[in-house]
């Protein structure tokens, strides 16, 4: 941050400000002390559970992030749902009928969800079905207790955009996974005794490629948490994500720096807790 051009007290004090208001500006900051200061004094504050105080809102980190969660949390949870069961439904049907043009059709359209850059694929959706056919809001965002329906009509494209890039890897991932356990003794021994497909393979193959799959749970949820920066910047979402944005354009050292230590923590909490969900989904996994 200390490397990017601008100065965040010309950004408080407006650019007619005069240089010696703007200087009084950075002296009431602490932006005139050395660099290494400024981290040492950060730190000190972190050890006693201070995460600082925004620059351009006048309040407290965790506070700009409070008030802001919700929405995101709202849209990684609405993107979760929509990305687990199209996710996994399309990378089983691919591992099935493997080589055909089912799989080839799944697994392209994978590719391009993956492929295809968020930013691009969020503004043509807006340009699509908001401007041109006018069917949901191009940005804002309702609260779910104030009006369910209005929450839903608010977050269903920002959802589905940031899904995309999930699905995609989502049901590459089951479809290796699927292959995989399709290809195992007992899978040939379950048809040979005569189960029914359905049996063989909704029951006994999938539910063992499912605790693959389960490791991809925190790469996912990552992805829909970090993901939402870009997504709330193009629908205008008031989520954390759009908050970085915005911090990081009025160099707000104090707000970047401590929502990116928390979203490193948040990323930390979430990998080991699918590590500790595998081991209960998995009884041959053990941890010493």
């Amino acid at each position: 941050m200390s490397l990017l051009p601008g100065d965040p007290a010309v950004v408080i004090a407006g650019d007619q400000a005069s240089p010696e208001a703007i200087e009084k500006v950075r002296r009431s900051l602490g932006l005139d002390r050395p660099f290494i200061e400024q981290i040492g004094l950060w730190f000190a504050q972190l050890a006693v559970g201070n995460f600082g105080a925004s620059l351009m809102l006048n309040q407290s980190v965790l506070s700009a992030m409070g008030e802001r969660l919700p929405v995101t949390l709202s849209l990684a949870g609405l993107s979760l749902a929509i990305t687990l069961p199209v996710g996994i439904f399309a990378g089983s049907i691919a591992a099935y009928n493997r080589q055909t043009w089912v799989d080839s059709v799944v697994m392209t359209v994978a590719l391009l969800g993956v492929s295809i850059p968020g930013f691009w694929i969020a503004i043509m959706s807006v340009i699509l079905f908001s401007v041109i056919l006018g069917w949901l809001p191009s940005s804002g965002f309702v609260p779910l207790a104030q009006d369910p329906a209005m929450w839903l009509r608010s977050l269903i494209l920002p959802a589905i955009m940031l899904s995309l890039f999930q699905i995609g890897f989502l049901a590459r991932m089951t479809r290796s996974a699927m292959l995989d356990v399709l290809s195992q003794d007992f899978i040939r021994t379950a048809r040979s005794k005569g189960l029914s497909e359905w049996m063989t393979v909704g029951k006994h193959a999938f539910r063992n490629a499912l605790i693959m799959v389960i490791t991809t749970m925190g790469i996912l949820i990552s992805t829909a948490i970090g993901g939402s920066v870009v997504i709330e910047q193009v629908f205008a979402l008031p989520g954390i994500g759009r908050l970085v944005v915005q911090g990081i354009l009025a160099r707000d050292y104090p707000l970047v720096q401590g929502v990116m230590l928390i979203y490193g923590f948040a990323f930390v909490a979430i990998n080991l807790s699918v590590d500790m969900l595998y081991t209960f989904a998995d009884p041959r996994v053990r941890y010493d």
